[in-house]
């Protein structure tokens, strides 16, 4: 069975693989004079997207369930000893993300003092402002010093009840500080922690998070921070089963993230050591462990399949002490190995359809394109051959020839390159309907009414009429992007009519997965004013700030539709213009290469021969675009492991797209 950090290794590998080919590629088209401003684009945003990829897993539970002591083990047992502070208690105070910045100088722990809560700016917001945060060296080279460092995370402060209450916590969750009127509180609201480790400068990022509502009190964590992770892992203990407030957090912050994660949600039945005797027996111990993983997986509503059971403490000691058989009876192997063929597995999926896919259509348009070239010089050789005596008058009519059809295709650019431009208005009215001043017109208004409303309803008034707005404008939009979905559905429909044998499928622009999405959000904000009784009251900062972090979680769906409203538009004809571009360069150089013939060859022996080395190069040519894209077809590490065939030899390039 392969580890995790095993499967996350071959994964990087796999991208490297990805960008070589792909750069090899941009280098072919180059030297085979089939390169093209929008080609470029293109590989230039698959290239960007292979780079920036990254793979979140979020821990998420009450606190004393076990989080983590279940990255320990995961992710830092090399280390030989607890790298995140894990006791008895509460150790992690604040949510806390781990991730390597390359771009950073040195390791170092960032906090951000609780009192921002105070404000209404979001933790997003404050990542791009590094003075607000409390900055602490780190040294990955020294263990202990690693160790003492993360410790900040779970410091604490006293204050006031009241004072509490206006930082968004609630007095029945928080402990007390031994004084009257005094309960203690974290000291941090985030952390950042960038050190490099070999798995997270593959790119994986981990995010753990407190407990006691901490989901409740940090509206950012459930609106965005969760919702972007590849998989989310809620955290049990089979010493407790599901209590109450593990049943309230399930309820209110994480079922609802199994759509958003694909699938990946998965809950761990932490400390089954306490269920261990050996005085029974393993079968009996086995019996009893399967007892509590259906009784739990009940109770959450759930598959058991999605329940795993496992010992982070034992397994961290079996990793340690590299004890192989307590490794095996910690079960950790069980949750390793679901994370790979969920999670790998899915990321190799979006990455097949959003960059391996695109690529290798473009590739088999340039060998289609370039096998035509070396099938005209093929022609030419035998007429050549079968007209020696008068070669030079052959090579002038073959010239002639590849002239005309340059000025056909050449013709059909001119058109496209019109139909390009029509396009281009259709697309700008598409990002009319969601422009960026419409959507700050609703934002002001919003604003008035949260800072004017003194009543609950109001609030509420104002936030639904918000909503409406977003979504009357998407409506909009969808009636747009309908049109320009028909104008370029016919000009495919025309060009596959001319080239019956390079028929291509149009490529449409999708409103439904950002409408899912805005439903989605306002789903949530109606689930929070629901369970918010004392709006005005005690919970105001609360109030304010989940909105403002809703509000920017609006913001980002808004840009990145008008991102995907642009591109579309100018993608749109690209694989059209590609194969017309090509075929017209393809001509281009055949006609220099006939030229040149005609001038330097003054011998039928002598052309005869520049022909043979004009086809040797285009056959080696041909042979390395060959090896590109069976290079490009393998099937991602997880799915070779799972004998998966290869991709299909074609693929159009907009066949696949990742819904928003």
């Amino acid at each position: 069975m392969e580890r995790l950090d095993q499967q996350v290794s071959a994964y990087v590998d796999w991208k490297r693989d990805l960008v070589r080919e792909i750069t090899r590629y941009r280098g072919w088209l180059a030297h085979n004079r089939l390169n093209s401003e929008a080609v470029d684009h293109r590989l230039d945003r698959a290239l960007r997207l292979l780079r920036s990829d990254q793979i979140t897993l979020a821990f998420v539970g009450e606190f004393s369930r076990g989080k983590t002591e279940l990255i320990n083990s995961l992710f830092f047992s090399e280390y030989g000893q607890r790298m995140l502070p894990s006791r008895a208690g509460r150790t992690t105070m604040c949510p806390t993300e781990l991730f390597y910045d390359p771009r950073a100088e040195r390791s170092y722990i960032r906090l951000l003092p609780i009192e921002t809560r105070l404000t209404e700016t979001s933790i997003a917001q404050f990542k791009r402002t590094p003075r607000h945060w409390v900055s602490i060296p780190l040294d990955p080279s020294d263990p202990e010093n690693m160790a003492q460092a993360f410790t900040q995370v779970a410091q604490t402060r006293a204050m006031p009840v009241e004072q509490a209450i206006q930082l968004g916590f609630h007095p029945d969750m928080l402990e007390s500080a031994g004084k009257t009127g005094q309960v203690l509180v974290p000291a941090w609201r985030h952390a950042l922690v960038n050190f490099d480790h070999p798995l997270l400068r593959q790119g994986l990022r981990i995010l753990d998070t407190p407990g006691l509502n901490a989901l409740g009190s940090e509206p950012e964590l459930t609106l965005s921070m969760l919702p972007n992770a590849q998989a989310v892992i809620f955290l049990l203990s089979a010493d407790t089963g599901v209590t109450a407030s593990d049943m309230h957090v399930w309820q209110q912050h994480i079922h609802q993230l199994g759509e958003g994660t694909a699938g990946n949600l998965f809950a761990v039945l932490n400390k089954i050591d306490v269920l261990w005797d050996d005085l029974a027996g393993e079968a009996a111990v086995d019996e009893a462990i399967a007892r509590v993983r259906e009784q739990t997986a009940g109770q959450l509503g759930i598959s058991s399949q999605d329940v795993l059971p496992l010992s982070a403490k034992q397994a961290l000691l079996a990793r340690v002490r590299n004890d192989q058989a307590l490794l095996r009876r910690s079960r950790l192997g069980a949750l390793e190995q679901l994370l790979c063929e969920r999670l790998i597995s899915h990321k190799e999926r979006l990455l097949e359809e959003r960059v391996v896919r695109q690529v290798l259509a473009l590739m088999h348009n340039s060998q289609q394109v370039l096998g035509q070239r070396l099938g005209k010089v093929q022609e030419h050789r035998v007429l050549l051959a079968g007209h020696r005596e008068d070669t030079g008058r052959m090579l002038e009519e073959l010239t002639a020839r590849t002239r005309h059809d340059h000025g056909l295709h050449h013709k059909r650019l001119l058109g496209l390159r019109t139909n390009e431009r029509l396009l281009k208005r259709q697309g700008d009215l598409l990002r009319v309907a969601v422009r960026a001043e419409r959507l700050e017109e609703h934002l002001a208004r919003l604003r008035r009414t949260l800072k004017d409303s003194l009543t609950t309803l109001g609030i509420n008034l104002g936030i639904l009429h918000f909503f409406r707005s977003i979504e009357l404008d998407l409506g909009q939009l969808e009636q747009e992007a309908e049109l320009a979905n028909k104008m370029v559905a016919a000009i495919y429909q025309r060009h596959n009519q001319e080239n019956p044998l390079q028929g291509l499928d149009a490529p449409e622009f999708r409103i439904a997965p950002y409408q899912r999405e805005l439903k989605a959000l306002q789903a949530k904000a109606d689930q929070f004013r629901l369970q918010i009784k004392t709006l005005l009251t005690e919970q105001g900062a609360l109030t304010r700030r989940f909105f403002s972090t809703l509000v920017q979680e609006v913001i980002g769906l808004h840009q990145r539709l008008r991102q995907e409203a642009e591109q579309w538009a100018g993608d749109a004809l690209t694989p059209l213009i590609q194969q017309s571009l090509e075929h017209k360069q393809q001509l281009e150089a055949h006609m220099l290469q006939l030229r040149g013939m005609a001038l330097e060859a003054r011998h039928t022996q002598q052309r005869a021969h520049l022909l043979e080395r004009y086809v040797a190069e285009l056959e080696q040519q041909l042979e390395q675009a060959g090896e590109m894209i069976r290079l490009l077809r393998r099937p991602a590490p997880a799915a070779r492991q799972g004998k998966v065939v290869t991709l299909p030899s074609a693929a159009h390039p907009f066949g696949a797209r990742e819904q928003a």
